[in-house]
């Protein structure tokens, strides 16, 4: 318990100061670790590393009340489309919703353009409740090349990455926004192992923290 509890500490620690942690789920759920940063510290190279060490979908996770301030809607709820909604293994719902450039950047797929929409990100939810949804549309565009996702009201709601970084976010002190990105394994193809996703984590002088540890220190 106290190994748990001091993995939870360093986490926070870590992310106080800006730095990327590794949150591994649970082996019951997606089963997957995904590399975490505070949106605000995202660099042209940070978004380079999430694409290349881990390999995922790069996305903003941002809190219920950021969320609704902007009036972001869950993807599943709102196309009206035959593939709209529907089953997912892991859990009741995707937490998936719009995606978007920042109006400054140019195709918003570059490093560079990823990095200024997801610092932009930060920066907006952060400013709530003055920055509302006038703001965030004379900032942003849809669709885009960053995915946003919506988090539950509280972790006792739903236990996914997103609601796991906000958690650790809020008690960090940093900005209700943060990226998550899946690290995936070259070899397989699958979800990177959870033994090699210390192994990175160690190997780069990173913090690993399991959910469970995050859920029972922070709920």
């Amino acid at each position: 318990m106290t190994q748990r509890l001091d993995g939870v500490e360093r986490a926070i620690g870590a992310f106080g100061r800006g730095e990327p942690v590794l949150i591994h789920d649970a082996e019951d759920r997606e089963g997957e670790t995904d590399l975490v940063y505070p949106a605000a510290d995202v660099t042209p190279e940070a978004v380079a590393r999430l694409r290349n060490d881990a390999g995922g979908l790069v996305c903003v996770a941002l809190s219920d009340p950021v969320a609704g301030a902007f009036d972001l809607p869950f993807v599943g709820e709102a196309v009206d489309h035959p593939t709209a909604g529907g089953d997912v293994a892991y859990d009741d719902r995707s937490s998936f919703s719009l995606s978007v450039n920042h109006r400054d950047t140019y195709t918003g797929i570059t490093d560079e353009d990823r990095a200024r929409t997801i610092r932009a990100l930060a920066d907006a939810a952060g400013s709530v409740p003055a920055y509302g949804l006038d703001d965030f549309a004379a900032d942003f565009r849809s669709p885009g090349h960053v995915h946003l996702l919506r988090a539950a009201p509280a972790l006792a709601d739903r236990q996914g990455h997103t609601e796991l970084g906000i958690a650790l976010a809020g008690a960090a002190g940093r900005e209700p926004a943060v990226v998550v990105c899946e690290m995936l394994d070259d070899a397989s193809g699958r979800a990177l192992p959870v033994e090699a996703a210390r192994e990175y984590a160690s190997r780069h002088g990173l913090a690993f923290v399991e959910g469970r540890a995050l859920i029972e220190a922070l709920s």
